[in-house]
């Protein structure tokens, strides 16, 4: 807390023996805050990006752990999809918005389309590795006293993988509130991505300003309350947290 007293500390001085119209101080950001929460804009626009993150985020999850399996165990699906997904992977989540417009116009579906792929391979990726790295002596093992099929995987496998697959997830989050917010900068859709232009097209910094601290908020919020603990918990469950 005394070191983030410290930066809003320098962030006032700063703005304060600069232009504080282009770099708003603190208190400009708190008011402009305060005035966008009493006209509802603000959480309007949070609950709305916050719906959309949880049903593009949800759908990349499941597809995504789904193919970062398979690529794993499956040595047509490696040999065919392998590069592909690699590659993909090195394409910015705002290069598939031009495709998003022309396949699906200006709607909904075209930031669902953004936050899945920006995400999805990240999780895909990340639950291949996971699943890679699971010692071939515990599978020997497992199928040695009889687990085999459906069992091997959701008895051994998958839970052998899981500390990996959670740390994939919070990444793939991470991926997908980049891509969400992209996808709403480029129409009238009622999320954060709007309200953040709308305060450039008003030339309001502050609002501006504000917004992104509200999306700093939520990000450290997710990440600490949600996948932190998560993570925490797997990692003591598996021991794998260092004594």
């Amino acid at each position: 807390m005394g070191f983030l007293a410290l930066l809003v500390a320098i962030w006032a001085v700063a703005s304060r023996s600069g232009d504080r119209f282009l770099f708003p101080g603190p208190d400009d950001v708190a008011l402009a805050l305060r005035d966008s929460v009493r006209s509802g804009l603000l959480p309007r626009a949070v609950l709305k990006s916050m719906a959309r993150l949880l049903v593009g985020y949800s759908v990349s999850l499941v597809a995504g752990v789904a193919l970062g399996v398979a690529l794993a165990r499956v040595r047509w699906v490696k040999d065919t999809l392998g590069a592909v997904v690699l590659g993909l992977q090195a394409i910015p989540s705002v290069c598939w918005l031009p495709l998003a417009l022309l396949w699906f116009g200006l709607g909904e579906m075209a930031i669902q389309v953004v936050v899945v792929l920006g995400s999805l391979l990240s999780i895909t990726l990340a639950t291949e590795s996971a699943v890679n790295t699971i010692p071939p002596l515990l599978v020997r093992a497992a199928r040695t006293m009889g687990a085999t099929g459906g069992m091997l995987w959701l008895r051994v496998i998958l839970p052998a993988a899981l500390p990996g697959i959670v740390s994939g997830a919070r990444l793939g989050w991470t991926f997908a509130w980049r891509s969400l917010l992209a996808g709403e900068l480029l129409f009238i859709s009622g999320g954060l991505g709007q309200v953040l232009e709308l305060g450039r097209e008003l030339h309001d910094m502050a609002l501006v300003l504000g917004v992104m601290v509200v999306i700093v908020a939520l990000g450290l919020a997710s990440d600490r309350l949600l996948f932190g603990q998560l993570e925490a918990k797997v990692r003591r469950s598996w021991g794998l947290d260092r004594a």
